[in-house]
C-alpha cells in the first residue's frame, strides 16, 4: 500500500501518481520536481478547505516551543526533535522541545489554558492525554473539548512484549498462564495510569481473560531497568526504545501486538502466533495547539506540519527510531480521540483502568 494512503482518496489523479508503488517518491534519490509535487499534493489533500488560505503573517515572530509529556530519548521525544529541527530550518525561528514527562500527559498539559492562542507553544499528545485522561479524572487543568485544537496525527508505534533477559519467561503464553493461575501474580510497567502503554495491556489483558498487576513509573529508563532487573515482569515498548537492552541481553523480546511480524525483527511472533489473544497495540502520537488560535494560523500550521513530515529528514529519523509517519487532517484526529475515547471507556467502567 503506498504511504499516506488516507489522504490519497483527496488527492488529483495527477498527484496521487506519485505516491503509486512506482513512484519516484518512493525512491530515496526523489526528484526535486517529484518531491514539490509529492508535498504539495499531500498538503492540499489535509487543507480546509481545497484552495489554499494566505498565511498567517508575522509567523513565528519568535521562538516555537513544543511541550513534550516524555523523557528525552523515548519515542515521541525523538520525533519531536526530528520535527522541530525541520521546523525551524522553515520557519527561521528557533523551535526548543520542552520535556515534561509525568501523569500521562498531564504534568505537561497543565500548561495549556496558561499558552497564548498564537502558536508558538504547541504540544504533542496521544491516547492517554487526550482520550484517556478525560475518562478517569474527574478534574483536569485541562479539556480536550475546549482547550486543545487539533493539528495532525504524527506517527503510529508497535508495541512489543519485552520481560528481563535472566527472568523464567519464555512466551507471553507462560505469562497468561501464570496469571491465570494466579491473578494479579504477574507484573507490568507502563508510563502510568491511563498511558497507552497500561490500557494497551489492560486491553490484552480484558481479551486473555486475566489480572495483571500494574506497576505505574514516570519514566522509561527507570521502567526498563526495573524489568531488566527481574523487579516487573514485563512491558510493553517500541523495539528501538530497548534496542541496546535487547542486544546487551538484558531484555527478551516475547512477541509483537501486531497482525504481522516487524521486519526488522522477523524472529519475534505475533501474539497470534504465540498462542494467545491477537490484540493490537498501535499506539500514536499526535500535534495540538491552543483552542482559540486562529483559522488561517492553524491552516498555516497543518500545511507547515506535513510538509515537514514529508521531507528525507523528518522521514528518515521516524522511520529509524521505528515509527510509521502517520499523518491525518485535524478532523481525522478529532475522530480518533473520540474511538478511543469510547474504547477505553469499557475499560474504566470494568475497573480495569481505575478512575483517579
Amino acid at each position: 500500500m503506498p504511504p499516506f494512503a488516507h489522504l490519497l482518496a483527496h488527492l488529483p489523479a495527477h498527484l496521487s501518481a506519485d505516491l503509486s508503488p512506482r513512484s519516484p517518491a518512493r525512491n530515496p534519490a526523489l526528484s526535486s520536481v517529484a518531491r514539490r509535487r509529492l508535498t504539495f499534493g499531500l498538503l492540499g489533500a489535509a487543507a480546509l478547505p481545497a484552495a489554499l488560505p494566505a498565511r498567517a503573517s508575522g509567523f513565528p515572530s519568535r521562538t516555537v516551543r513544543i511541550v513534550v509529556p516524555y523523557s528525552v530519548g523515548i519515542g515521541p521525544d525523538v520525533v519531536s526533535r526530528a520535527l522541530g529541527q525541520e521546523l525551524s530550518r522553515r520557519w527561521g525561528q528557533p523551535v526548543i522541545i520542552d520535556n515534561k514527562p509525568g501523569a500521562s500527559g498531564i504534568v505537561a498539559f497543565n500548561e495549556i489554558r496558561a499558552s497564548a492562542p498564537d502558536g508558538h507553544t504547541l504540544f504533542i499528545g496521544d491516547t492517554g492525554s487526550l482520550a484517556v485522561n478525560p475518562l478517569i479524572h474527574a478534574t483536569l487543568p485541562y479539556s480536550v473539548e475546549r482547550d486543545v485544537a487539533p493539528l495532525t496525527t504524527l506517527f503510529r508505534a508497535t508495541f512489543v512484549f519485552h520481560v528481563g533477559g535472566g527472568t523464567r519467561w519464555q512466551s507471553v503464553a507462560e505469562l497468561v498462564a501464570q496469571a491465570r493461575r494466579e491473578p494479579r501474580s504477574v507484573s507490568y510497567a507502563s508510563f502510568g495510569n491511563g498511558h497507552p502503554s497500561h490500557v494497551a495491556v489492560e486491553s490484552f489483558a480484558r481479551a486473555a481473560g486475566v489480572e495483571f498487576l500494574h506497576v505505574p513509573f514516570k519514566d522509561g529508563g527507570s521502567q526498563i531497568s526495573a524489568v531488566a532487573n527481574g523487579e516487573v515482569d514485563f512491558t510493553t515498548l517500541g523495539m528501538n526504545t530497548v534496542l541496546g537492552m535487547v542486544r546487551a541481553g538484558k531484555l527478551r523480546s516475547l512477541a509483537v501486538a501486531a497482525k504481522n511480524r516487524l521486519p526488522d525483527w522477523p524472529q519475534i511472533p505475533t501474539l497470534a502466533e504465540a498462542g494467545v489473544p491477537m490484540v493490537e497495540m498501535r499506539p500514536w502520537a499526535a500535534l495540538v495547539a491552543r483552542a482559540g488560535t486562529a483559522p488561517a494560523l492553524l491552516a498555516q500550521l497543518h500545511r507547515d506540519l506535513l510538509a515537514a513530515m514529508v521531507s528525507d529528514e523528518v522521514r528518515n529519523r521516524v522511520e529509524s527510531a521505528g515509527f510509521q509517519i502517520s499523518p491525518s487532517t485535524p478532523e481525522q484526529l478529532r475522530a480518533l480521540i473520540a474511538s478511543d475515547s469510547a474504547e477505553y471507556a469499557v475499560l474504566v467502567r470494568e475497573g480495569r483502568v481505575q478512575k483517579a
